[in-house]
């Protein structure tokens, strides 16, 4: 739980507003039904009701796009519908939730909600004492928008160059290990619902550190990066190529059946040979390969395409084995 909401920035803010609308709106419906206002109590009771469902099928589904809007869009309603009732004290609860839609849906949605509420109250008008009320009250909603628009914007792009350096390698630019690991994920359970075939190759460059060693790690970074254009120009849109660590790669190949996959490998292992070079000569790749079994977990499939490049390096490298097969391709 505490995981999530960590990581998870948009759901740390719906679980927010869910335990502020529990905190703060349920004296004020209990209050009202005790006064005797049961219209108020009920707009209360409502609103608490649709921010807490939307909370549940926020942590239920994961989607917290769509409950985002929906409680962007029954906050700031709910926080008109309060103030057309209750009147001018009814207007302090709109301001945190003009606040808060910029952080629950998009700045563009945010702006159209954000307007419309002040809108409404402006045209019911029965919340003001008077014009000067209701135009100050308009000018400050505006201002406090702005603000939170621009707070928001910030810490949007913050949050995705974040994401985005979370997430990709530095030197090569391919996805990293993190990205992999949700990827395999995702790739294992499609392929265990649909029955697709998925396959997985595990690449490694023979006598990587003798290159780091003779000719400079700079000269090694070199081999790392053509080694990754290389790899994406044979390769299809759909196939994903991660770095595992150090020299070490892992390509996902989805929807590859045996027949197919032993082609697509063998075809990527000889364009290596072809292509690739060092200050001291041609660069192999040594190749480890497993196809997703029903039923096993992304560790035992990626521990069988390991298994199966520690026998292509044991072998003599420059090898492709196929797992399954326990064959070794020359």
């Amino acid at each position: 739980m505490l995981y999530r909401l960590k990581t998870d920035f948009r759901l740390s803010i719906i679980t927010l507003l869910g335990a502020s609308a529990v905190l703060g709106i349920t004296p004020f419906a209990v209050m009202r039904f005790m006064q005797g206002n049961v219209l108020a109590g009920i707009v209360d009771t409502t609103i608490l009701l649709g921010i807490t469902s939307g909370v549940a099928y926020a942590w239920i589904t994961g989607d917290t796009r769509r409950s985002g809007l929906i409680l962007a869009i029954i906050a700031c309603g709910g926080a008109v519908m309060v103030g057309a009732v209750v009147g001018e004290p009814g207007l302090f609860w709109l301001y945190p939730c003009l606040v808060t839609s910029f952080f629950l849906t998009s700045p563009r949605i945010a702006i159209v909600l954000n307007i419309a509420s002040v809108v409404a109250l402006i045209i019911h008008g029965g919340a003001f004492s008077s014009e000067l009320q209701m135009w100050s009250f308009a000018s400050t909603a505006l201002v406090v928008s702005a603000c939170a628009y621009v707070f928001a914007y910030r810490n949007d792009d913050q949050r995705r160059r974040l994401e985005h350096l979370a997430t990709i390698d530095p030197l090569t630019g391919i996805k990293n290990r993190r990205s992999m690991d949700q990827a395999l994920l995702y790739a294992a359970s499609s392929a265990e619902r649909t029955s697709t075939p998925c396959a997985l190759a595990l690449l490694d460059i023979d006598h990587f550190k003798s290159i780091n060693d003779q000719y400079g790690h700079g000269v090694g970074d070199t081999v790392l990066s053509e080694l990754v254009a290389m790899i994406e120009q044979n390769t299809r849109k759909t196939d994903q190529l991660f770095r595992y660590g150090g020299e070490e790669f892992v390509l996902l190949l989805p929807g590859v059946d045996e027949t197919d996959l032993r082609a697509v490998v063998n075809n990527l292992q000889q364009v290596l040979r072809k292509y690739m070079k060092s200050p001291g000569g041609p660069v192999t790749v040594s190749f480890g390969v497993a196809s997703f079994k029903a039923g096993e977990s992304v560790d035992s499939w990626l521990a069988r395409a390991d298994s199966a490049l520690y026998r292509a390096k044991d072998s003599g490298r420059d090898k492709v084995v196929f797992s399954d097969i326990q064959a070794l391709g020359a």
